[in-house]
């Protein structure tokens, strides 16, 4: 019986630290939220996100309360529908505040539980920022304008190809009016 325990945790441990090597990502090297906060406007995201199926536009808007974030996220739908999804944001970078955990199930999130990685991988807090998960399955490209400007965009997405995301699941979003 130890030895079915000891061969499963063996096997537990190393798909856990072959995990977490898969799982590098570099942020940058500091954020100021306070200047992060605010509204941003998605230009272009992965299209395999299931959760915004649908959303020709979204934007997020993001406040501070406490020691949380508060995220509302509206998505306009191709039937001219909107939805307003809200959820809590903590950093787990204090040193960077580059990474942090958002639950779109609030409570959970007190506890860590059911809570999505964002990680900021560029960032100009006045023009842009590139956000990602360090899986690599989740982009958005953001901007405190409804537009950006062509090269910035294209530079975002050379920095993602970089980071070892594929660009070629990479949609841009329906241009705000």
């Amino acid at each position: 019986m130890n030895k079915i325990i000891f061969t499963f945790s063996l096997i537990f441990l190393s798909l856990n630290l072959q995990a977490k090597t898969n799982d590098h990502l570099d942020t940058v090297p500091y954020v100021n939220l306070k200047d992060y906060l605010g509204t941003w406007y998605e230009i272009a995201r992965f299209r395999t996100h299931s959760f915004q199926k649908g959303c020709l536009q979204t934007k997020a808007e993001y406040s501070l309360k406490g020691h949380f974030i508060h995220v509302k996220n509206t998505c306009v739908k191709e039937d001219g529908k909107v939805n307003v999804a809200k959820a809590l944001a903590t950093v787990k970078d204090k040193q960077t505040n580059a990474k942090l955990k958002v639950s779109f199930v609030p409570i959970l999130n007190l506890f860590g539980l059911f809570a999505g990685d964002y990680w900021i991988l560029e960032v100009n807090e006045d023009e842009y920022s590139l956000v990602g998960t360090p899986d690599r399955k989740y982009l958005w490209i953001l901007s405190r304008s409804k537009e950006l400007d062509e090269k910035i965009y294209q530079n975002l997405v050379a920095r993602a190809k970089e980071l070892g995301f594929d660009t070629s699941l990479i949609d841009r979003t329906k241009t705000w009016e």
